[in-house]
């Protein structure tokens, strides 16, 4: 697309980082732009199909009570995100890269499942959406199916630099030392699962954070700026020589997504932030989840995803906490999960929560990037 004549215009070069910033910029511009403008026409289209928030399907009688005021509200905005983001990307990625490619299959399918899982939680007032073994399961699937390309791109291109030792590629290198697992024991089965892991978890993580206006957006928006600086270090060998990091080749192109989702959801950001115009819901949460995962596997940095996206690690482990003292205990940790709810039926105001979840998500982020120059 328009990385040709970016290239023509600057001159060629054998690697595309020589150009990857002006176009990581007019990908997030595009990307806001794009979904600035189609919000207040997707807002009405919404509620013309009676696309509402139902409130009172909370488990929680006291958080219904609280969200009384939102019922109605106007819901699946992950409709906004995806023109926006795939416009971006097709716009301004390299689809020579197999790993642009693969992300933007990537958004389309866990787009998808969010979609289905909100169109039943919609029309079928009895129901909450896909079962969890269902949902669980068609994540698994996406996952696979881009842990699967993943590994075979990855195996390719590793061969080149193995040496005598295992694939650098299809290794988990621990953050803060120099260890590293192989993971291309058994046809690749380790690397399988660690990607499906990562890409359903963090996909999960995002959705409970979207429980609070302008939460998730912002969240993601801080992870995404936190992993460009770590794919772009990572894509070039220079840098990743200087800070002792393994370089993946192609993995700057990431930085083409990450700006997309950026701008996405800024611009979601801006119909969503307090009082909340329209809900992300499934259809936006998973694919922005999904698509973090992703770009940290590209990049080799998995383990630094724990410490970018530490708020949405609390936000998972707050309902596995609750969850399994409830059914051990019968006794509740939290006064409600994901703890941002715990917070809120504390007394603190939505406002000040979100904005507070996202200092410690910027203060983790910065955490993660230090750790590429004083963790080795």
């Amino acid at each position: 697309m328009l990385v040709d004549l970016l290239v023509q215009w600057l001159g060629p070069s054998e690697d595309t980082a020589r150009h990857v910033f002006l176009r990581s910029v007019a990908s997030g511009i595009t990307a806001f732009l794009v979904g600035a403008a189609l919000g207040p026409w997707m807002l009405s289209l919404l509620r013309r199909l009676n696309l509402r928030e139902k409130v009172g399907k909370s488990p929680s009688k006291e958080l219904a009570e609280l969200y009384k005021h939102k019922e109605s509200t106007p819901t699946m905005g992950g409709l906004m995100l995806l023109p926006s983001l795939s416009v971006s990307i097709l716009l301004w990625g390299n689809f020579q890269n197999p790993y642009i490619q693969l992300a933007f299959l990537g958004t389309i399918g866990f787009t998808l499942i969010g979609l289905v899982d909100d169109l039943i939680k919609l029309r079928y007032p009895q129901k909450r959406g896909l079962t969890s073994a269902a949902k669980l399961l068609l994540q698994c699937g996406v996952s696979g199916a881009l842990a699967f390309a993943l590994w075979l791109t990855m195996r390719q291109r590793g061969l080149a630099m193995e040496g005598e030792g295992p694939n650098p590629l299809l290794m988990l290198t621990v953050p803060f030392t120099g260890w590293g697992f192989d993971l291309s024991m058994l046809g690749g089965i380790g690397f399988l699962i660690m990607c499906v892991l990562i890409m359903v978890g963090t996909s999960n993580g995002v959705n409970l954070s979207d429980g609070m206006d302008g939460l998730a957006p912002g969240l993601t928006v801080i992870a995404c700026l936190a992993f460009a600086g770590i794919v772009f270090a990572v894509g070039r060998p220079d840098y990743a020589e200087h800070l002792s990091l393994l370089h993946v080749r192609g993995a700057q192109e990431m930085i083409i997504v990450l700006s997309a989702m950026a701008g996405s959801a800024v611009a979601f950001l801006w119909f969503n932030a307090f009082p909340a115009q329209v809900f992300l819901g499934d259809t936006g949460a998973l694919p922005l989840g999904g698509l973090l995962g992703f770009v940290a596997i590209v990049s080799k940095q998995e383990l630094l995803l724990p410490i970018v996206g530490a708020v949405f690690v609390g936000e998972v482990l707050s309902v596995i906490l609750q969850v399994g003292s409830y059914k051990l205990r019968r006794k509740r940790i939290f006064r409600c999960a994901p703890i941002h709810h715990h917070f809120q039926l504390a007394g603190l105001h939505e406002v000040k929560i979100v904005i507070r979840f996202w200092i410690v998500a910027g203060l983790f982020a910065m955490l993660g990037l230090a750790s590429l120059r004083f963790g080795r």
